[in-house]
């Protein structure tokens, strides 16, 4: 698949990592999707793409228009069909919520219609999107309708949350709760309150989404991996508390991940394979 992205301008670049077209013949039709510091919009303008939560209490999904995607605290597991035509956008964990009116609690472990969060827009923005004479025009016109629907002002605490999340994202992590509390002049459970309804969860929990990404950031498949030195340099107590990690995020152990890596290298080019992996 060609995966083709770019970061926007300010001042949307506080609040997305890329806008990108995601297009071809899925190399994977099956992948695991640990979670990662990102939320998303999808626009799906190919065959149907199946969702599947890893509670096996939450019902499966079948994606053919638009949707967003809230932060995830457990793996998804994502299904392609022969051909892939999804334009998207990944937003920075508070970034989603300067474009929608949901609660971002609302959002978290959970997908949902476009149409539900900005009502009545599908049609008009596929309609749109299939009528770009490139992939540029494609990236133009989502940077277009994101740049309409900024709306900062009203949201009362988001650039303390920002400012506070900005440290987690920087130090992997590695800035205990309290610290970024303090910083902010506020107490504990009040930016755990204010992570909530713009992140959707609380710092503690970004935190480790964090640290757990710095980890498949800094696995390279090609050389050898001593699991025992990447958990002490990423911040994890020790390599139990790193397996027991990769298990709970991934359904899998590092090892196991290693040779998933080592059987199905990425594609080049395709910045997807940070995160997700092939199920075999």
């Amino acid at each position: 698949m060609r995966y083709v992205g770019r970061t926007p301008p300010p001042p949307l670049d506080q609040f997305v990592d890329d806008i990108y077209v995601l297009s071809g013949v899925p190399e994977h039709q099956r992948l695991i999707v640990p979670p990662m510091p990102s939320a998303h919009l999808m626009i799906n303008l190919g065959d149907p793409v199946h969702l599947r939560d890893s509670d096996p209490s939450v019902h499966p999904a079948v994606f053919t228009d638009g949707w967003f995607l809230g932060m995830w605290k457990r793996r998804l597991v994502v299904e392609y069909e022969s051909s892939v035509r999804v334009v998207g956008v990944h937003f920075k964990p508070w970034g989603v919520a300067p474009f929608i009116s949901v609660p971002l609690s609302d959002l978290r472990d959970r997908w949902v219609p476009l149409d539900a969060v900005w009502e009545g827009s599908f049609d008009r923005i596929r309609r749109r999107l299939i009528g770009a004479s490139s992939t540029e025009a494609a990236l133009r016109l989502v940077e277009g309708e994101l740049r309409d629907r900024l709306d900062v002002a009203s949201l009362n605490g988001l650039d303390l949350v920002r400012r506070a999340a900005g440290h987690l994202e920087e130090s992997w992590g590695a800035v205990p709760v309290a610290a970024l509390a303090d910083h902010a002049g506020i107490s504990g459970n009040r930016l755990a309150g204010l992570f909530t309804a713009h992140v959707g969860m609380t710092p503690k929990r970004l935190g480790r989404i964090y640290r757990f990404a710095r980890v498949i950031l800094s696995v390279d498949a090609a050389r050898p991996v001593g699991w025992a030195e990447l958990a002490q340099t990423t911040g994890y107590f020790d390599q139990p508390h790193l397996v027991n990690e990769f298990k709970d995020f991934t359904g899998r152990t590092p090892t196991d991940y290693l040779a998933l890596r080592r059987r199905f290298p990425a594609e080049p080019g395709y910045p997807p394979h940070r995160g997700p992996m092939p199920s075999a």
